[in-house]
């Protein structure tokens, strides 16, 4: 279980655990001494069909024996095919591919402007975006999501985004301005804290922007692919936006996102505006159609809402079972979380030590991001490991209590 030594090559903008992984099967990862630890992080919900899923595997396989890279200078049938199944399940009628979330986003930036420019407003560049938000690493992305503490140091912040408090609907309204282009929103925060947003909120939104001429933008990024028991989050709200960034589990742990827009949408986005070398490759393409493949099987996302929901009950079970520890259960689908009333570094610790793998999340908040496919005894194997970790942080602070009190 090697991890990086000090005098690792690689940039040290992480902080990596002291752990590394041989293979996966399925929600497990599995190091080179044969320990097998329960994978409730996906890749940070990217493995949406768990580790090395045979439809995948075949897939990428078949692919790779025949074409890597054209670039888009050419047609790639693929790509054509991922990109119509895309638009004939939302809400889009063009889909633009990229190799990342962040990447996604920007191209939705990028639209939303050129949308106002094409339709007579050039005036109109300013995106509203929320509080706790995270839309990426990019200067424009860091710049949308707005926290402190990723835009330290680069300069001066990327201009065109105004950030309003999560949930305060009037400071929202009194946002919109003149040069206000449209408004982006995760429809559940991930990073910050998998916060829900209610589904009269996102109709509101809507409504909002329907008023005031301006774009929806959705960044499911993160939520999107069956992560919310529906392919997209939003279909739960009955609300469609207007662009929409996803990634993550699209490519089930290859890299790759897309931008799905209307055609009014998109119209400003013409050739020549916006490119991509390796966006929508033919390998990522095989393996987005295969992810689609699965989660578009019938019964495939109701068993995700059924398991969700046995998921989410246990976690209320465990809450009752440990107070003191464990303060609220949050989320929707298999993007769940708990606010802990201990540091959420400890608690993802303690689950490390019963080989149960965590994300950590903004307002002390534990991710829970498991596979799609877990099934029922996964997930009472994992709330029996949740159940040791929380006896494991109760017994450590009886004995600092202890010590402290002799």
């Amino acid at each position: 279980m090697t991890g990086e030594s000090r005098t690792s090559a690689l940039l040290p903008t992480f902080a990596r655990a002291d752990l590394s992984f041989e293979r996966g099967e399925g929600p497990w990862l599995i190091t080179p001494e044969g320990e097998r630890h329960l994978d409730f992080a996906a890749g940070i919900a990217v493995n949406s069909l768990g580790h090395a899923h045979p439809h995948l595997v075949a897939a990428l396989q078949e692919q790779a024996a025949k074409l890597w890279h054209v670039s888009n200078l050419y047609k790639i049938p693929e790509g054509e095919r991922l990109a119509q199944r895309l638009v004939d399940e939302t809400f889009a009628d063009t889909v633009f591919f990229t190799n990342s979330g962040a990447e996604a986003l920007e191209a939705a930036i990028k639209m939303a402007r050129k949308y106002q420019y094409a339709s007579g407003r050039p005036e109109r560049y300013r995106l509203i975006t929320f509080e706790g938000a995270f839309h990426g690493r990019t200067l424009a992305t860091i710049a949308a999501g707005g926290q402190k503490k990723y835009l330290e140091g680069f300069g001066p912040k990327v201009e065109g985004f105004d950030q309003v408090p999560f949930g305060d609907h009037e400071a929202l309204k009194a946002a919109i301005g003149p040069e206000t282009a449209g408004i982006l929103i995760e429809p559940v925060q991930g990073e910050g804290g998998v916060r829900a947003v209610p589904p009269q909120c996102l109709r509101g939104l809507r409504a909002l922007c329907d008023e005031h001429g301006l774009l929806l933008i959705f960044d499911e990024v993160q939520t999107g692919v069956g992560r919310s028991g529906k392919l997209f989050a939003h279909q739960r709200a009955g609300v469609t936006p207007d662009i929409m960034a996803i990634a993550k589990g699209i490519g089930g742990g290859f890299p790759m996102g897309a931008c799905l827009a209307t055609a009014e949408a998109g119209k400003g986005m013409t050739a020549g505006t916006h490119g991509t070398t390796f966006g929508g490759n033919p390998l990522a393409m095989a393996v987005g159609n295969a992810v689609l493949d699965v989660v578009l099987e019938p019964g495939f996302l109701e068993n995700v809402e059924r398991i969700a929901l046995l998921m989410k009950q246990r976690l209320a079970e465990l809450k009752d079972r440990h107070p003191g520890v464990i303060e609220e259960v949050r989320g929707e689908g298999l993007l769940l979380g708990i606010k802990t009333k201990c540091l959420n570094t400890d608690m993802v610790a303690a689950l490390r030590e019963e080989k149960m793998l965590t994300v950590g999340a903004g307002d002390n908040v534990v991710r829970f991001l498991p596979p799609l496919i877990i099934d029922d005894a996964i997930v009472s194997d994992a709330m029996a490991r949740l159940d040791r970790a929380c006896t494991r942080i109760e017994k450590a602070r009886a004995a600092l209590e202890r010590g402290a009190a002799e």
